[in-house]
């Protein structure tokens, strides 16, 4: 594959992610709540790439019953709930600063590396953590302010979003060593459903899903935003390197923020601007190869790039 069209592909993909907040926005207009939209996303399309791979791709459907509590774990605490807390930000708030918050991940991922793989955390991660705090604590309200312009609750939701995003990649990194990227999706968003599907009160709100408006809402948020997006990052993943790709799924962030400001205009304060650009700039910084770095391989490309769905 032409190197051009990989990094179409990846920036394609991660564009796709960052208009989740589109679909979900609107589905609210309905009377869905955050806990709802979750269950029909991770539910449709469950459906959809299990009629998909059981007609094309069978092998992709095969596991052994000793990992099923993996992907338990992956389909609850770092999908389901991550979507959860997202969603919820993005209902109490705005798409924008949702999404800042999601991107506080990378703290949370070093810090869990650095206890359960010992990972040492560097002066690069450092500054990037740093960057993301401060950049963060201007989007809350809380540094430029003095107090936070936003409620507790928000905060809290807005930083476990970032915390169950970014124990995907930490509890992934055993399973993805022994099935493909798409069997661990496809298992955790199954294994996740059977939690939602129960506790949501989607069953109280059937004459909603008698509207044909609700259905391009719901399609799109289960096949653009889940399905196609990574299917596109994973296909352009496997051609180029893992660094390159991280760079350019931070385009994510910005399609997000985007249609936040151009189509919910909300409106982000010149301090929350300044915050965006430091959690931006930390990620370009995260992903500076160090001067001494192993061969890349590209069978193993999938590991580092585990991503969950939002």
């Amino acid at each position: 594959m032409n190197i051009y069209i990989a990094y179409g592909l990846i920036v394609m993909g991660a564009s796709f992610w960052g208009v989740t907040g589109l679909f979900v926005q609107y589905l609210y207009e309905f009377g869905l709540t955050p806990w709802d939209v979750v269950t029909i996303r991770m539910s449709v399309s469950s459906a959809i790439l299990l009629l998909i791979l059981s007609i094309l791709g069978r092998d992709y459907l095969k596991v052994q019953i000793k990992h099923l509590p993996y992907f338990f774990g992956l389909g609850v605490f770092c999908i389901a709930f991550f979507n959860w807390c997202y969603f919820a930000v993005m209902e109490r708030t705005s798409l924008s600063v949702a999404v800042i918050f999601v991107y506080t991940s990378p703290i949370f991922a070093a810090i869990i590396a650095r206890f359960f793989y010992r990972e040492t955390i560097t002066f690069k991660k450092c500054v990037a953590m740093g960057l993301t705090i401060i950049g963060c604590g201007l989007v809350a309200g809380i540094i430029s302010s003095g107090g936070t312009s936003l409620s507790g609750m928000t905060v809290l939701l807005g930083l476990l979003s970032g915390l169950f995003c970014s124990l995907y990649s930490v509890l992934g990194r055993y399973v993805s060593q022994i099935y493909h990227p798409v069997t661990i999706t496809i298992y955790s968003m199954i294994c996740g459903s059977v939690l939602m599907i129960p506790t949501s009160s989607i069953w109280t709100k059937s004459s909603i899903f008698m509207n044909g408006d609700v259905w391009i809402y719901i399609f799109g948020i289960s096949i653009i935003s889940t399905i196609f997006a990574y299917t596109l990052y994973t296909l352009g993943l496997t051609y180029i390197e893992s660094s390159k790709a991280t760079i350019l799924s931070t385009v994510e962030l910005v399609v997000s923020v985007m249609i936040g400001v151009l189509v919910f205009n909300d409106g982000l304060t010149g301090w929350q601007w300044i915050g965006f650009l430091l959690v931006f700039s930390s990620l370009f910084i995260t992903v500076i190869p160090n001067k001494k770095r192993p061969k890349v391989h590209h069978s193993l490309n999938y590991k580092p790039q585990m991503k969950s769905y939002y």
